[in-house]
């Protein structure tokens, strides 16, 4: 049965409501998304607020964050996020040009597998220059392994009676999207999710130098340019008005719900974009570079968090 827009309208409007519902969580609305989307119900223009929703709900997130405990995270993040990103984009272009993936592709998939999946691959792209169809080849193999990392992470957590603090920094160094992350933090619990996205976000601040070193190893073949995400920044500002405006905290308390319940239409909507045919065109190499690098950093960080453990 062949439905109309009126009625893929109200799928994906019901699908929205839902998501404001405590018992939908964000593993359940990433796979009402991919549903959707495997039955060919796709809407026609929300798809891209995708990137607004997800960037919006970091920004409202950061009221709910306490300064001090960032401060600590971020001391001792950075470290962690530095070698990471490092032994990543290493490691990814090394296998790229090892099972012969395009060299473009590589370095998309690399920098979304180091830094922040989706969020990566769009301020990358344009740096090298990469076609829609390079874009879209590296954005499915993120999002599927998202998916995946999405359900298997916290489990693999409890099985292994991770703290909360160790699985929100696993968390996020290995796994890409911000979304995911966020996701994946929330369903372990609140002080995973607080860590998981701090460190995240820290990690996406490595979007910053990765693509002026891009840019300078490529403006002799092209003519990229900077993107640059603006959402960091607000992040940031929202902290320090919850920190600074301690008596407004009823209203950043809502604030920082709002922004969690975004970040699971975020998950909602990305599922909803992922089709099979696009995962079909990415090619195998490209997912085994994908599986590879993603299996090669879960792993290595797993051990190195667990280590004094």
């Amino acid at each position: 049965m062949t439905l109309n827009q009126k009625q893929i309208n109200l799928i994906y409007g019901g699908m929205l409501i839902l998501c404001f519902m405590p018992f939908i969580s964000p593993a359940i609305a990433l796979l009402f998304g991919i549903v959707l989307s495997l039955f060919g119900i796709k809407h026609t223009n929300i798809a891209k607020y995708t990137s607004f929703s997800l960037q919006a709900s970091i920004v409202l997130m950061g009221f709910g964050m306490n300064l001090m405990q960032v401060i600590h995270t971020s001391r001792t993040g950075v470290l962690v996020t530095a070698i990471s990103v490092t032994f990543v984009m290493v490691a990814g272009l090394l296998i790229g040009k090892f099972l012969k993936v395009d060299p473009i592709i590589a370095i998309l998939i690399s920098s979304g597998t180091a830094i922040c999946g989706g969020s990566a691959i769009a301020a990358i792209a344009p740096v090298v220059k990469a076609k829609n169809a390079q874009i879209s080849f590296a954005l499915v193999v993120v999002f599927i392994l998202n998916a995946v990392a999405l359900v298997i992470f916290p489990s693999i957590g409890h099985y292994f009676h991770l703290s909360q603090e160790t699985f929100g920094y696993w968390a996020a160094v290995a796994i890409h999207d911000t979304s995911s992350v966020v996701g994946a933090g929330a369903t372990y619990g609140a002080k995973a999710l607080e860590v998981a996205t701090t460190v995240k976000l820290i990690r996406a601040l490595w979007i910053i130098p990765l693509s002026i070193v891009i840019f300078l190893v490529q403006k002799e073949k092209s003519n990229g340019k900077l993107k640059l995400p603006w959402f960091i920044g607000l992040f940031i500002v929202s902290i320090l008005i919850a920190y600074l405006l301690p008596s407004m905290q009823p209203i950043f308390t809502d604030l920082s719900w709002l922004g969690k319940r975004g970040m699971v239409i975020a998950l909602f909507l990305i599922g909803s974009n992922i089709s099979m045919a696009d995962a079909k065109k990415a090619g195998l190499r490209s997912f085994v570079l994908g599986i590879g690098l993603w299996i090669l950093i879960g792993v290595s960080s797993f051990l190195m968090l667990t280590s004094n453990l």
